[in-house]
């Protein structure tokens, strides 16, 4: 009886997953998690219809920002927009391309907002849009005026003026 509550006892440790002995004190993922609860009921109220985000991108001092890669954005944008991947997202980086208002009007859009689903505009897994986690860091770094298109739109529409690279 003994040796099969060892053996029992064994399997359950063997099976357990490593526990990590050290953390990297350079990631908070609870921190992160946090953020993005404070986050949502805030980016809920900050979705705007494709007409109102025109009529806000076209204000003076509104910057529309794109976060997709440079290569993507070569590619093609909404016109006005202002190119910084979300990959190279750091305070300096934020600052330099937004200013030093960070209570500015900030406009995002990305991938998932088009229906079109080909480069430059592949569509992401819905739950992974670039939108979310621009919006996220954005927030996390300080910049609270926010504003995210919240349609699904034609990127041939003219009512979007999208601008395609030249070829």
């Amino acid at each position: 009886m003994m040796r099969a509550s060892f053996l029992f006892a064994v399997a359950i440790f063997a099976s357990a997953p490593a526990q990590a002995q050290t953390s990297n004190p350079l990631i908070d993922y609870d921190g992160y998690a946090g953020l993005v609860s404070e986050v949502a009921p805030v980016r809920r109220e900050r979705l705007i219809p494709l007409a109102d985000f025109k009529a806000r991108a076209a204000r003076p001092g509104v910057l529309l920002l794109d976060a997709r890669s440079a290569q993507a954005f070569a590619e093609g944008h909404i016109e006005g927009a202002v190119n910084l991947p979300l990959p190279d997202f750091t305070a300096e980086a934020l600052a330099d391309v937004i200013g030093t208002d960070p209570t500015r009007e900030i406009l995002i859009y990305c991938n998932n907002n088009f229906t079109n689903n080909r480069r430059p505009v592949a569509t992401k897994k819905l739950e992974l849009a670039l939108n979310i986690q621009t919006f996220v860091n954005l927030y996390g770094y300080g910049y609270r005026n926010i504003f995210e298109l919240g349609e699904a739109v034609d990127m041939d529409s003219p009512k979007v003026g999208w601008v395609s690279a030249v070829t």
